[in-house]
């Protein structure tokens, strides 16, 4: 508890620190506004600084989950706004201030008379003008990833060949969904709107890749009528993700935390989707087959947890000619899935978000998120074995998405 309480309190001196020097600046910038205009804007800035503070203490004491999710969100969203605004701003005020002190110091050995005082040196209206120009930008920027780009679902479409895919199950269209992050949303009505979408696709099947709430199964309340739309002749397959196990909250005891896993569980049954526990089905049309595998949690980086047991889903289809594999973390695949099993023909994965943030245009893709994951969003090939990786439905953390649309995937397979 301590070592939080220390965490806390110089996450709160940065803060104040980091706001105390943008004010410096924001004072030169309203020196010649009107004095009520220019109070105004002080108050404003402080108070959105109390604002900031004030939601550290509450995620502290856990009170957070209580408040509502549009609350919730919408607090997020802005504080993370207004730090990247002001981190930026910040490096216009650094570069104002080291050309500042260049000039004093030069003026100090060449130009000061003995006894001279030391005249002062104003801040730049040029680079302070620059800086809030600059940072308007990603200020825009993540403020349109909330409003538009939290539910702007794009339809991605890619069509795999295995050689060893059935006649049968020739042009089999595989719709894949992942991190739903039920707990995040805001507006129902564009959620319906995105599952809308998945069934304009007409799926033959649908896979869920995980995470379909943030903590507690209690979030997808209000959004199972939504999700029990999502209907496939081939059914629908899903399993766990890192956040569903309750892992990041506090629990009053085990068996409480245990009891919301099984709701959870019960959910997608609720909803008519088929949760794969480490487990494996076997499809057959016209005698001929292929598996689907889905194991729990399983990744390689970081600290997230190993709960997936490919062990026990594999065992029963080494028979089968093509194998599909639902698991949540596409670490997973080059740290098991292609050293051990040779003959997963493809892994379907999110986890990733490719981290709500990035730019894809053409061949450009880029996102923080590759830093950790070498794979983390779209088709990936290695000796014929594919993994494909969702953007996710959802959000978490940040209430939006800036570059990085979330995703309904179509994947369409082939044997020629």
């Amino acid at each position: 508890m301590r070592g939080n309480i220390t965490i806390l309190f110089l996450s709160i001196g940065f803060f104040l620190l980091l706001d105390w020097y943008v004010f410096t600046g924001i004072k030169a910038l309203t020196e010649l506004l009107q004095p009520t205009s220019r109070k105004i804007i002080h108050l404003v800035f402080w108070a959105l600084t109390a604002w900031s503070v004030f939601n550290l203490f509450i995620m502290y004491t856990g009170l957070y989950v209580t408040w509502p999710t549009w609350l919730r969100s919408a607090s997020i969203g802005l504080i993370l706004v207004l730090f990247l605004t002001k981190l930026i701003f910040v490096l216009f005020l650094l570069m104002d201030d080291v050309q500042r002190f260049i000039q004093l110091c030069i003026f100090w050995v060449k130009d000061k008379p003995a006894d001279a005082t030391t005249p002062s040196i104003s801040r730049s209206e040029f680079l302070m003008k620059a800086g809030l120009v600059v940072s308007a930008i990603p200020f825009t920027g993540m403020i349109y990833g909330i409003l538009v780009g939290a539910h702007d679902y794009t339809v991605r479409k890619k069509r795999i060949v295995l050689k060893h895919l059935p006649a049968a199950w020739n042009g089999l269209k595989i719709v894949q969904l992942s991190d739903i992050h039920s707990g995040s949303f805001y507006n129902k009505t564009a959620v319906k709107r995105g599952i809308e979408m998945v069934m304009k696709q007409k799926p033959d099947i649908i896979f869920f890749t995980g995470d379909l709430v943030n903590n507690m199964a209690s979030e997808m309340d209000n959004y199972i009528d939504v999700f029990s739309e999502l209907k496939a002749p081939l059914g629908i397959y899903s399993t766990l993700g890192n956040h569903d196990y309750g892992d990041y909250i506090a629990w009053e005891t085990p068996q409480a935390k245990q009891d919301n896993l099984n709701k959870l569980i019960g959910v997608h049954k609720e909803m008519g989707w088929d949760i794969l526990m480490n487990e494996h089905r076997i499809l057959k049309r016209d005698g001929q087959e292929i598996a689907i595998l889905g194991i729990e949690n399983w990744g390689a980086k970081g600290h997230f947890p190993k709960y997936g047991k490919m062990h026990l889903a594999y065992p029963g289809t080494e028979h089968v000619p093509v194998k599909l594999l639902l698991s949540h973390d596409p670490s997973h695949w080059d740290a098991e899935v292609l050293k051990k099993y040779k003959d997963i023909d493809i892994m379907f994965a999110g986890h990733t978000h490719g981290m709500q943030f990035g730019i894809e245009k053409g061949p450009l893709k880029w996102s923080p998120v590759q830093w950790m994951y070498d794979q983390w969003a779209g088709l990936y090939e290695k000796n014929n074995q594919y993994l494909y990786v969702n953007r996710g439905f959802g959000f978490i953390g940040f209430p939006g998405r800036v570059g990085m649309a979330p995703e309904i995937t179509v994947v369409e397979l082939f044997n020629t």
